[in-house]
């Protein structure tokens, strides 16, 4: 499989081509600011981005006019650039779109939305994350993740998921999921998933220790993606983690 792996010089960039080849992948063309994606994109059977926000629509629209599965592991997009990203590929290619893209994650993923469905609003749910201070989006796009499979299983709207919380805001209402952030020093990457109930709480932890998990799995995705027909797809497609 042929690669074309833009945010090449990225913390993640770096991780995918150093495991690329033991992966029976080839990194064909390398790209970052400033670079032209389009010199490569010929030479590739599929496009991987981890790059920044911004530059996501631009790349998503070069990999749907040339016809190549496309690999998003790119975080923080606003909602117009989430927007552009769908209206470039709708129809046109298969994307495979996660915040993240470990295995243990994703199986966190599964687990999150199964114990939802067990405990129910007895129990209160929490996210706490922590990453490294060079993390420039808050909160991380796996905790996003965990937030949208909590809503859906709670029934719960964006008014109601509550981001930190600081002076006199009174008792935890009901109906509400709190997120968390932490950064400092060089942590990978932790989330754990709290459900507090009355007398016992029930905690959901990955802990990442080596980037290489996050690079195994965008290629594993990248593998995946290929022939498949155009959708969008998650990391929990790729592994068949549905009822």
């Amino acid at each position: 499989m042929k690669i074309l792996l833009n945010g090449a010089q990225g913390r993640m960039g770096r991780a995918i081509s150093a495991i690329a080849q033991a992966n029976d992948a080839e990194i064909v063309a390398s790209c970052d600011a400033g670079d032209d994606p389009r010199a490569g994109i010929e030479a590739c059977h599929v496009v991987i981005d981890f790059s920044f926000h911004e530059v996501t629509p631009g790349i998503a629209e070069l990999a749907a006019a040339h016809g190549r599965a496309l690999v998003i592991g790119t975080t923080g997009h606003t909602a117009a650039e989430k927007t552009a990203i769908l209206e470039a590929v709708e129809g046109k290619i298969p994307v495979v779109w996660a915040g993240n893209y470990s295995v243990g994650v994703n199986t966190l993923n599964y687990l999150t939305r199964k114990a939802a469905a067990i405990l129910g609003s007895h129990y209160e749910p929490e996210v706490l994350e922590l990453h490294h201070h060079d993390k420039k989006d808050a909160p991380s796009g796996t905790a996003e993740r965990l937030i949208e499979i909590l809503k859906a299983s709670y029934a719960l709207s964006d008014d109601q998921v509550v981001h930190g919380r600081e002076g006199l805001v009174g008792a935890r209402a009901r109906e509400e999921i709190g997120v968390h952030a932490i950064r400092g020093g060089d942590i990978v990457g932790e989330h754990t998933v709290y459900f507090c109930g009355e007398g016992e709480r029930i905690e959901l932890t990955h802990r990442a220790t080596d980037r290489k998990i996050f690079a195994q799995g965008a290629v594993r995705a990248a593998h995946w993606a290929m022939g498949k027909a155009p959708g969008i797809f998650n990391m929990e497609d790729v592994l068949g983690l549905h009822d």
